[in-house]
């Protein structure tokens, strides 16, 4: 199931299959793609923040970060798009536009089977940091 929302960057399409998303937006299917979480609980799920990095991962927003075990994941806070994810627990997180084009509302709304919200708006893309156990890296 693909849900089509605005979330704290831009418009989105979300799911708990990346096989999905990536069908959608017509890339390969072994395409990585972002998870995005509410809590810091359910991130812990996913991996460790290394404990250098720990306060920089909290007190960000709008970013992603790419852990040490190369799952890049996004707390999303202070936001009506985290209402969702608090309860999906998690989903897999891409722009809602076809692979390498810009966002066209009319594709978005024939690829997703739920929409949640009624506007959609393009904004900056998130931050992303590449962190290890010792080092940090931006990305974008």
């Amino acid at each position: 199931m693909i849900y089509l929302a605005q979330t704290d960057t831009t418009a989105g399409f979300l799911s708990q299959s990346l096989l999905e998303i990536n069908l959608a937006k017509g890339r390969r299917s072994d395409q990585p793609c972002l998870i995005c979480v509410s809590k810091f609980k359910n991130l812990a799920k996913f991996t460790r923040i290394p404990t250098k990095f720990k306060n920089l991962v909290r007190r960000s927003s709008r970013t992603t970060f790419i852990y040490p075990n190369n799952q890049a994941l996004r707390v999303v806070k202070n936001h009506p798009h985290s209402q969702f994810l608090d309860d999906i627990i998690w989903a897999y997180s891409s722009s809602a536009n076809a692979h390498g084009k810009g966002f066209d509302i009319e594709f978005a709304k024939a690829k997703a089977d739920v929409i949640i919200d009624e506007e959609f708006h393009q904004s900056s893309p998130s931050k992303i940091y590449k962190i290890s156990r010792t080092k940090l890296r931006k990305i974008r």
